[in-house]
């Protein structure tokens, strides 16, 4: 099979944009470009990956997903490893558009829709995130990088989100807060979407309110 070199990696509005909107199905019937075939691919797997511990995802089972020969897997992301990383950095940062899109708003108002946002994102796409350090990658080195990475861009882009990206004063401390606040808006999807012991409405009213604390009582006092 003759397919051209590997295409840039692709960005997360173009994941996202593939999974809400791509009929797989029937990019698999068409002669797809380079950018088309990885996207394909990446988006199979993302799905898979979602669905099933790593260790239970094989190459040929993202290929056959896809609908290609299992050599274009590595041809595009190298192995199985390399594209699962891929897909845990997209899943886990945070979108500057959604947070661009932020009305102007009140305060309550711009929790409401970023904390709807954020676990929209997760349904869609966060389970294989959330279910992280279960299985074989838990301790992986480059997992953790891409992790860390994602978790303070996304920090960052909330502090914008609630206002105070112009804020100097105590930003450590800010910081710091918002990092609190991130493990328990992991926590609270894994106890909706994993255990299944909360409802999204339940998740959501705990992290809208949480956020709305940190940001009027918490913040003031740094």
């Amino acid at each position: 099979m003759n397919e051209p070199s590997p295409a840039p990696q692709p960005t997360e509005a173009s994941a996202a944009k593939a999974v809400s909107g791509v009929d797989l199905h029937q990019m698999r019937r068409q002669r797809l470009n380079p950018d088309e075939r990885r996207q394909q691919i990446f988006v199979c797997a993302q799905k898979l990956f979602n669905e099933n511990p790593y260790e239970d995802v094989s190459a040929t089972d993202i290929a056959a997903a896809a609908g290609v020969a299992r050599g274009l897997i590595n041809h595009y992301f190298g192995n199985k490893r390399n594209l699962y990383l891929e897909v845990i950095r997209i899943s886990s940062t945070v979108s500057a558009v959604a947070v661009a899109r932020l009305p102007e708003g009140s305060l309550e108002e711009r929790i409401d829709l970023a904390v709807d946002w954020f676990l929209d994102s997760l349904e869609k796409s966060g389970t294989s995130w959330l279910a992280l350090g279960s299985g074989s990658m838990g301790r992986d080195p480059d997992l953790e990088t891409i992790l860390i990475a994602a978790e303070n861009d996304s920090i960052e882009l909330l502090i914008e989100a609630c206002g105070l990206a112009g804020r100097t004063e105590g930003r450590e401390q800010i910081r710091a807060m918002f990092r609190i606040y991130a493990q328990l808006a992991r926590s609270g999807g894994r106890e909706w979407l994993l255990r299944k012991t909360l409802t999204r409405p339940q998740v959501h009213a705990l992290l809208a309110s949480t956020l709305a604390v940190i940001v009027e009582k918490a913040v003031p006092a740094v």
